[in-house]
C-alpha cells in the first residue's frame, strides 16, 4: 500500500480540490483520513490517502485488499421459483453452520447452492476424512449437515 498527501486551502480550493478528486478516482483507495487546520486565513484541509498501488478504481477489492470476485445477485439469475429454492438452501446452510459451530461458506458457497438449484450438484462431499479441505470453496460439510440436506425436500 502507499500514501499520498494533500494540502487543501480554506479558501479558493478549487483546482487542489479538482487535483485530489481526480486522484481519487483513478486509484483503489483504501483509506482517507482528513484534518481540518484552524490558522486564520491560512486554514487548510490536510487529507493522508492509503491507495493500493497498480489497482484500478474499477478493479472489484474485498476488505482484505485482494481482488474481488464480482457478487452476482441470484435474484437476477434465478426465476421467482428457483431463487426461493436458493434462499431456502441459504437458510438451511445458516442453521447447519450455527449447529456445527463453523461459517456458513465452510459448508457451501453460494456459487455451489447455486448448482444444487440448478440441478448439477449430484453428491455432496463430506469432512469425514482428517484432511481439511485444499480451500474455502471445497465443501467441508460433516456427516450429520449431510444427512440433514440428503433429507431435505425443498422449499
Amino acid at each position: 500500500m502507499k500514501y499520498r498527501f494533500f494540502h487543501i486551502l480554506a479558501r479558493d480550493s478549487a483546482a487542489e480540490t479538482e487535483i485530489l478528486n481526480r486522484f481519487l478516482a483513478e486509484r483503489r483507495i483504501v483509506a482517507v483520513d482528513r484534518q481540518f487546520v484552524a490558522d486564520g486565513c491560512n486554514s487548510f484541509w490536510a487529507f493522508s490517502v492509503t491507495y493500493r498501488d497498480g489497482a484500478s478504481a474499477l478493479e472489484p477489492v474485498s476488505a482484505l485488499g485482494r481482488p474481488d470476485k464480482a457478487k452476482i445477485d441470484y435474484r437476477e439469475v434465478f426465476d421467482e421459483r428457483d431463487f426461493a429454492t436458493f434462499a431456502a438452501l441459504r437458510t438451511l446452510r445458516k442453521e447447519l453452520a450455527e449447529a456445527e459451530g463453523v461459517p456458513a461458506y465452510a459448508l457451501f458457497t453460494n456459487e455451489q447452492l447455486a448448482a444444487m438449484v440448478r440441478g448439477k450438484a449430484r453428491t455432496v462431499p463430506s469432512r469425514a476424512s482428517s484432511t481439511p479441505p485444499a480451500s474455502p470453496t471445497e465443501s467441508c460439510i460433516t456427516p450429520s449437515c449431510y444427512r440433514r440436506v440428503r433429507g431435505w425436500s425443498g422449499p
